[in-house]
């Protein structure tokens, strides 16, 4: 593909493609180009030069890259078995969940009256199990750990909570306890809900 014109729609299609995801709340994108190809480096220049807005702010998506063959099933399914690509996995989502981190300090130093943060399971039980009865705060994230998730004795109560959280568009994440975003949750609790006012 050497038109110039006819790259810069591929690259525009694949954006398309990627905004239902992205809206979902999905914030780790890995583009696989073949061996001894710049595809994926010449999509990533795209998104910095023609969509800022999906790698700066708050929402900012982190897009890595890798080498290999995944025009098919079975290449892909090959390709995330590797070391390698499980590395790559680890540095993307920990890059998110430092932009996730960014998030909570942002909430927690921004003015009462435009966000606010929740700390108490009972609180944000409340919020996500009974949104009619609040009109705000609107919840927009709910961050926790794994050690808080796998701590709970009310297991079953906390993967429904997240699930209703997904279904009313709340981001959900949980964080790895051990990583900087984990300590600083855990910190505060081990669970918080993000919401604006």
């Amino acid at each position: 593909m050497n038109n110039s014109k006819a790259i810069y729609n591929f690259h525009e299609s694949i954006i398309n493609a990627l905004k239902p995801t992205l809206e979902e709340g999905i914030r780790s994108v890995i583009v696989i180009s073949p061996t001894r190809t710049d595809h994926a480096q010449r999509f990533i220049d795209h998104v910095h030069r023609h969509h800022m807005w999906l790698v700066q702010g708050l929402n900012k998506a982190i897009f890595s890259k890798a080498t290999g063959n995944a025009s098919t099933l079975s290449d892909l399914t090959t390709m995330i078995r590797t070391p390698i690509f499980h590395r790559l996995i680890n540095d993307t989502t920990s890059e998110e969940t430092e932009g996730l981190v960014d998030v909570l300090e942002r909430y927690l130093n921004t003015p009462k009256r435009e966000t606010c943060v929740l700390f108490s399971l009972s609180e944000i039980g409340d919020l996500i199990f009974n949104p009619k009865k609040l009109v705000k705060p609107k919840p927009e994230y709910l961050l926790l750990t794994d050690k808080y998730l796998s701590n709970s004795k009310e297991k079953n109560k906390m993967y429904q909570l997240m699930q209703i959280a997904e279904n009313r568009n709340v981001k959900t994440r949980i964080i790895g306890a051990e990583s900087p975003a984990g300590l600083r949750l855990t910190q505060l609790g081990g669970v918080v809900c993000l919401c604006t006012s």
